[in-house]
């Protein structure tokens, strides 16, 4: 096979020079190749040089012995600048080929399985013989910016040699035998770039009192792009399964740390120079929001255990730690600033990333493993206890809405390689960029709603407190008992405004009444985040920390505290409480031990407790930060602040439905009868598990995509599964042969939040009464005798009052839909066409609703079976019509607004086990 390639490059090096074609014609354009290729009546050109002389070229056979010629030049050739430029160059007309949409040359690039492999292999080598340059890189000269280009630029030519959608550019490459070479190579290749960025952004003008130059700027934007390019190119790999396990199984990046590494090389990137330059900050931010990502995917792996991984290894595991470090303060930095003060009319042309979500989803993975809880605890409670002792106002603002006046936006870089290579070249031909058009590529949003955004910020908030005060037996280390809890009062004499320098406080003793109305605003917003956004568990433990708060702080403490502040500014000691409380804290342990003969007495001294603490409080005075500047304050009573927790606080949350359900003389009776409740459930199903499974971490999702199927599948025979013990014992069982481990209790309790998502979806499904007249109603968007129903009292659409403050619902008529009124009681069925359905995405949040289209056979080349979908028209969206589809498709449409313009109608392919019927009543 080797000398039949070899003869077949001798053949055509003789009919012409290849290194002088591939100069001459690499600057031709994909548009202009084909219009050369369609005006000739062979596959030979006829292409006028810069010199004026006619060159004839088979670009036939041109494209059949360059990516071999490419080969041969990069093992041949010194490790030089002439080499980088002249891959340039052959990479960019390998990329115009592929792109001229030519049906022969589709043929010899795509479809030929030599060639295939050719360019596969070019790119791999490249990248190898890229990692080469570390040592001998010369910063002051061109080779990083043509380095960073060549980089992203092999990547993404395998999108155009093999295909532009992930998944199956995901599946070649692991089937490919040397896929274990192309992760390390790729990586290091990306990590080395990210140090001469790093480079370039800390080198100062040599007049540090001049302003940088506009060429320095430039390049500085460049090297960005090319940066975040690659880097993205990892992370949407890294968000394909196939992909995302093989690499779990590369131990020089996972079990060693090669992806920390590059994750910490990014996350430490700052720009002190370019701090005024809009494109660089926001490149900045986006690149440590998608390492961040690409970090997420890889821990949230049902297979294998990231982390575990990580920990097995002492170096790893410190460099871990390092990592959250890094995560930890880019969340101080973010959460410092008041929103507030911030622009609201940010330019949009530059999206900073998910940055701050990313790195708060982070810390609840973090904070959830037994290996990172305690660190996790020592570095971050500080900045906790800061935010709790925020004036009402601002807490409520901050963390009880549903809107916030600025939002991180996600974008997708739409990286071209053409231009990248032509800028590359043109500005190293002229040695003044001030003359030169800056280069930019296109962001494609993925837009997320601002009251999914808001939520889920909040929701994960609750997560990382309730996973730092969560103490289960024979996983948690016993000095980890109450850890949380103490260091957290400790932190609590620490000055505030030092961490959160943009908000106003209270302090004195009515610090203390401060913090239980920020707790009890919390826990009733937090309320109304289940099932979508929060577990029942990370609500109940918020609560019991609230309890034990409130058992062991003294508000006379922080009366003294403000006068020993200076002298202690560096102490974070605890306040001696007055007994040492239960252990309320355990999620899923048995409370037998701590609660036992005494609980009955516990409990009422504990209320009794509480009941002195708060006299003392309405003996003090209750304080309301009514102006920054001059710090005055209102007296509330003791139950005026009662009032406020069962009425006026809930409207912090727009969607709170549960108003009144926090007041201080129930709380105690509702937590023993939780606990109650696990310690029944828990006693008739906890195991004894191996040493290995109790050093895992505990996983909120129990079940993966298999699972969940598996369940729903059996739920069509049973539906009241859930009551019956014997049957959960049965399945749990079953559910293990298929995935993580799940108990007994986590089964009872997924079918529990399953069956209040569903009747949050009936709820949806039904409109307020109508009049008795059936035609009082106005009629919105009638067509053939069908519409949907608004008020008569207004010309808006009336949204289910779940919905309220969260969106309002958008609605499409079209001729075959009912009215939502003569739908009932939304149920998992196994598709038909011609139902009316409910579609939820894969947290179980409602998309919208529809009447299925097709289920079976193929739809524009996807067969409906294989893939476990159904096509669905879309008639009542409640997302934004630019979301991006789960099954996104040129000719269909990647959003449904696209999908609308396509087909006609809104008409999209979805799972058929997120699919749910409408009955009729």
């Amino acid at each position: 096979m080797r000398q039949g390639k070899e003869e077949a490059t001798c053949a055509v090096e003789e009919a012409v020079d290849l290194i002088s074609v591939v100069k001459e014609i690499h600057g031709l354009t994909p548009k202009e190749l084909n219009k050369l290729l369609r005006d000739s009546e062979s596959s030979t050109i006829h292409y006028v040089t810069e010199k004026g002389s006619e060159v004839k070229i088979d670009v036939e056979k041109l494209a059949g012995c360059l990516p071999l010629h490419l080969i041969a030049v990069l093992i041949s050739s010194d490790r030089d600048e002439a080499l980088l430029r002249y891959l340039l160059c052959g990479i960019r007309l390998l990329y115009s080929m592929c792109e001229a949409r030519h049906t022969k040359l589709e043929q010899i690039l795509l479809d030929d399985v030599k060639v295939s492999e050719q360019l596969m292999d070019l790119v791999f080598y490249v990248l190898v013989v890229l990692n080469d340059y570390n040592e001998d890189m010369n910063y002051s000269s061109n080779e990083p910016l043509l380095h960073s280009a060549l980089v992203a630029c092999s990547l993404y030519l395998l999108t155009g040699c093999i295909s532009s959608q992930w998944q199956d550019l995901a599946l070649v490459l692991t089937a490919h035998p040397k896929v274990d070479i192309f992760m390390d190579a790729a990586c290091r290749a990306v990590h080395l770039v990210v140090r001469f960025l790093q480079n370039k952004l800390s080198a100062h003008p040599t007049d540090i009192s001049a302003k940088l130059s506009p060429s320095a700027e430039f390049m500085v934007n460049y090297l960005c792009q090319q940066c975040e390019a690659s880097l993205q190119f990892l992370q949407l790999l890294c968000q394909q399964k196939l992909f995302r396990e093989r690499l779990l199984k590369n131990k020089e990046l996972c079990g060693k740390g090669g992806i920390l590494f590059l994750a910490q090389s990014i996350l430490k990137l700052h720009a002190p120079y370019f701090v005024e330059s809009s494109t660089v900050v926001a490149a900045l931010s986006r690149m440590k929001a998608k390492v961040l990502s690409i970090l997420l995917h890889l821990c949230e792996a049902e297979s294998i255990s990231y982390l575990d991984e990580v920990a097995s290894s002492p170096g790893s595991l410190d460099l871990a730690k390092s990592v959250a470090l890094e995560v930890l303060e880019l969340l101080k930095m973010g959460l410092s600033k008041d929103p507030k003060h911030l622009s609201a009319s940010s330019d949009r042309t530059y999206p900073m990333g998910l940055l701050q979500l990313n790195a708060m989803r982070l810390a609840d993975i973090f904070s959830d493993d037994s290996n990172f809880r305690s660190y996790i605890t020592m570095h971050f409670t500080d900045f906790l206890s800061a935010i709790f002792s925020l004036s009402h106002g601002d807490f409520l603002s901050m963390w009880c809405s549903a809107e916030l006046p600025v939002r991180e936006e996600d974008a997708t870089l739409d990286y071209e390689i053409f231009p990248a290579v032509g800028w590359a070249l043109d500005s190293l031909s002229s040695p003044d960029l001030s003359n030169t058009r800056d280069l930019y590529f296109n962001f494609i949003f993925n837009n997320m709603s601002q009251a999914s955004y808001v939520h889920q910020r909040t929701s994960l908030f609750v997560k990382v407190i309730a996973n730092l005060h969560c103490f289960v037996p024979n996983i948690c280390e016993e000095q980890e008992r109450n850890l949380f809890l103490h260091k957290f009062l400790g932190c609590l004499r620490k000055d505030p405004s030092k961490l959160l320098p943009s908000f106003s406080f209270i302090s004195g003793p009515q610090k203390a009444a401060a913090i239980y109305r920020n707790l009890r605003s919390l826990l009733s917003h937090a309320e109304s985040l289940i099932p979508t956004y929060l577990n029942e568990d990370d609500l109940q433990l918020l609560r019991v920390f609230f309890d034990q708060l409130q058992s062991l702080i003294n508000p006379a403490e922080f009366e003294e505290n403000r006068v020993q502040e200076d002298r202690s500014r560096g102490g974070c000691s605890s306040p001696l409480p007055r007994r040492e409380p239960p252990n309320l804290n355990n999620r899923n342990g048995n409370l037998k031990e701590e609660m036992s003969e005494n609980s009955a007495f516990q409990e009422e001294e504990q209320l009794c407790i509480r009941s002195n603490h708060m006299d003392q409080v309405e003996d003090l005075t209750r304080q309301d930060m009514m102006d920054d500047k001059d710090k005055s304050v209102t007296p509330i009573s003791l139950k005026e602040m009662e009032r406020d927790v069962q009425n006026a606080e809930t409207s912090g949350s727009d969607t709170s439905s549960t108003k009144g359900k926090n007041s201080i003389d129930k709380s105690a009776e509702r937590l023993k009868e939780s606990m109650q409740a696990g310690v029944q459930g828990d006693e008739k199903v906890e195991t004894v598990q191996t040493e290995e499974k109790q050093r895992r971490k505990r996983k909120r999702t129990i079940m993966n995509d298999e699972q969940v199927t598996i369940i729903e599948r059996a739920l069509l025979d049973e539906p009241e599964m859930q009551r019956n013990t014997a049957s959960i014992q049965s399945w749990a069982d079953k559910l293990c042969h298929h995935g993580s481990e799940v108990t007994c209790s986590q089964l009872r309790n997924w079918l529990n939040n399953r069956k209040a998502r569903l009747a949050r979806l009936i709820k949806d499904a039904r409109p307020p009464p109508e009049p008795d007249n059936a035609f009082g109603g106005k009629q919105v968007g009638s067509q053939q005798g069908h519409s949907l129903k608004a008020p008569d009292s207004s010309g808006e659409e009336a949204a289910p009052s779940s919905a309220k403050g969260t969106r309002n619902m958008l609605r499409i008529s079209t001729s075959d839909a009912p009215e939502l009124g003569d739908l009932g009681a939304a149920e998992y069925v196994q598709c038909k066409a011609g139902q009316f359905v409910v579609l939820v995405d894969g947290r179980g949040e409602e998309i919208g609703k529809g009447k299925v289209h097709q289920v079976q056979g193929k739809w524009y080349g996807k067969s409906l079976e294989e893939s476990e979908t159904c096509v669905v028209d879309v008639v009542d969206l409640k997302v934004d019509r630019w979301s991006k589809l789960p099954y996104p498709s040129e000719t269909t449409g990647n959003s449904f607004e696209e999908a609308e313009k396509k087909t006609g109608v809104m008409r999209v392919m979805w799972d058929s086990n997120k699919i749910f019927m409408l009955r009729p009543q």
